[in-house]
């Protein structure tokens, strides 16, 4: 097998698995079926094209930038009948960094990678007002998918790196394999079609690993090392 690593980065990024009507929700880490939309519209397949191969593809995702919920409305006239249509809200992730991975067979994932660099669509994170930025494609790696997202570099920017401790741990989660020991979460986001007229998507177990430790030089946090809180408090 062999894993294909990205950098999921942008302003904003909205991964929703549940939103209806009026209200677009979005999950604070990336979904599957929404890292395999990115890769099919790269690969140049249309909504109704089939994604059997996309979808049996194993998924983890490193955490490391959280990023903060933000909610926008919109506001729409129907242009025929000049009335307003209800509000609409719509929630993204801002400033946050993710490394994903995808685990498969080595041809399918070698043309993925070739087909990010040169892709035919344009490439969203989640939606299409959330353009992909900065490197995407870090390379592929016959590692384990668990081992490639533990042992990658930090993807983290400085600025984040300065508000965390030193080491800094990062979340982990990844597709759950069968008789597995690790609590998993049961989520409905694996894609069967993108079609418009009839969209499905079928269930998957997540699991959350140990979070991955990775030193921290640029931590300017004050210390608190050697601090006696209950002289202090004795003290007030």
């Amino acid at each position: 097998m062999t894993v294909l690593l990205l950098r999921l980065a942008g302003p904003m990024q909205a991964w929703g698995d549940n939103s209806r009507f009026t209200r677009r929700d979005t999950r604070m880490i990336p979904t599957k079926s929404g890292v395999l939309g990115l890769l099919a519209a790269a690969d140049g397949r249309r909504r109704t094209d089939p994604i059997e191969d996309l979808a049996g593809l194993r998924f983890g995702v490193r955490v490391d930038q959280p990023g903060q919920l933000q909610r926008d409305f919109q506001t729409a006239r129907n242009w025929d009948t000049n009335k307003s249509l209800p509000l609409s809200y719509r929630y993204y992730v801002s400033d946050a960094v993710f490394l994903a991975g995808l685990e498969g067979e080595r041809p399918l994932i070698t043309a993925l990678a070739e087909r990010l660099e040169d892709p035919r669509f344009p490439l969203y994170l989640g939606r299409r007002s959330c353009p992909v930025t900065g490197q995407l494609v870090l390379g592929t790696t016959e590692d384990d998918l668990v081992l490639a997202l533990r042992e990658h570099a930090w993807l983290a920017a400085r600025w984040h790196r300065r508000t965390v401790g030193d080491p800094a741990s990062l979340d982990l989660y990844v597709d759950a394999l069968p008789g597995g020991d690790v609590p998993v979460e049961t989520r409905r986001d694996v894609p069967i079609s993108y079609d418009p007229v009839r969209r499905e998507y079928g269930w998957r177990e997540v699991a959350q690993l140990a979070p991955v430790s990775k030193e921290n030089a640029d931590d300017r946090r004050p210390s608190m090392a050697g601090v006696d809180w209950l002289a202090a408090v004795e003290e007030s």
